[in-house]
């Protein structure tokens, strides 16, 4: 593993000591890799995920051979909103997962908040 990884796995677990999810209030997660960006909304009391979206999803996948990463993200974000709200999760708490909130990892997270999530 290197050294990066390790950097942010620690931060990481600095992050989940304070952030967990709960069945009120599950936690939004994100995954960000070279190409693609991945989220998940996670019951912690039960382990279960209860949505989840990314880069890969049907719903997205045909309308991003035109867009940067950065846009391509504001739709995951958009898109885990939206099943959020017909699943009727309307709050979750945010967990950047180790990145830094900027970039690509912030802008899923303001497309999710525009989109009606409270976080």
């Amino acid at each position: 593993m290197g050294m990066k990884i390790v950097g942010r796995e620690r931060r990481k677990l600095r992050i989940r000591k304070r952030v967990n999810g709960t069945i009120e209030r599950p936690r939004l997660t994100v995954f960000r890799s070279a190409k693609h960006i991945y989220a998940q909304v996670i019951d912690d009391t039960t382990g279960n995920t209860l949505a989840h979206a990314s880069t890969l999803s049907k719903d997205i996948k045909g309308s991003l051979e035109e867009d940067n990463k950065t846009a391509a993200a504001k739709k995951v974000g958009t898109l885990i909103a939206t099943l959020c709200k017909s699943k009727q999760i309307s709050k979750v708490v945010f967990d950047r997962n180790g990145y830094m909130y900027h970039g690509r990892v912030s802008a899923l997270a303001q497309a999710a908040r525009d989109a009606g999530l409270e976080f």
